[in-house]
This record gives C-alpha cells, structure tokens and sequence, in this order.
C-alpha cells in the first residue's frame, strides 16, 4: 500500500480512505480491466463483421486473462472480496460475448450452440459455472 501511495504521488492514508481493504485497489483494477474488455466487445461489434469481431474479441480476451494469470487463482479463493469480482466478471462479460457469438452463429461463422460461458471459461480460466 506504502507503494502504491507513492506512486499516486499520495499520502498512505489517501489510499486506505479510498480502499480500507488491501483487497481493494485489486477488485478496483480488475473491474477497471474487465469493463475494458466488455466495452472492447462492444466497440467491435459495431465496427467490424460478426466473425472479424468475435476473433479480436477473443484475442482481446486472450491477453487480458494471460496477463492476469492469478486472476482465476483470486475470484476463486475463498475470499470474500474476490467472489465479488467472479460475479462482476461475468455479469459484465457474459451478455457482451453472447451478443458477438449470436451475431457469429446468425452470419454463418460459428455454431449456434456456443454459450457465453463456454468461451469465458475455456482454457480453464475459471471454473465452470
């Protein structure tokens, strides 16, 4: 924490103000992470074909999870703060995903039966809901 308030050019107790919880500024950055990919998800949907979109989306998805190799380890800790975080990953990347995969499935470029969850959760990066 001495660190982070440091960095942010900020008294240590700024920082415990605005995040009481060590735990904090964690949830913080992830949901800031995760808002970003689902937005991502948006954005190419609007400007790219089903398929085109579906597959940067994926990479997207790809390079936040490998980048944030203990995210899986943390949502399924235990922790209370954390279990948070698994609900508000999937409340907020599933319905993105499901609309690029509906619009996929409708334009010929994936099956229809590909769910949300199956995407998120491929390559075990979380458990399976």
């Amino acid at each position: 924490m001495r660190e982070i308030a440091q960095k942010a050019g900020v008294g240590i107790g700024t920082i415990y103000r605005h995040f009481p919880q060590r735990s904090n500024p964690v949830v913080a950055a992830l949901c800031s992470e995760v808002d970003a990919c689902a937005d991502a998800g948006v954005e190419l949907a609007a400007s790219l074909g089903a398929g085109d979109a579906l597959v940067e989306w994926i990479e997207r998805y790809v390079d936040f999870v490998t980048r944030r190799r203990g995210l899986a380890a943390a949502m399924n800790s235990g922790d209370a703060a954390f279990k948070a975080l698994l609900t508000y990953f999937l409340d907020r990347l599933r319905p993105v995903v499901q609309g690029l995969l509906d619009a996929a499935a409708a334009a010929g470029e994936v099956r229809e039966s590909v769910r949300a969850e199956e995407l998120l959760c491929a390559g075990r990066a979380l458990r399976p809901i």
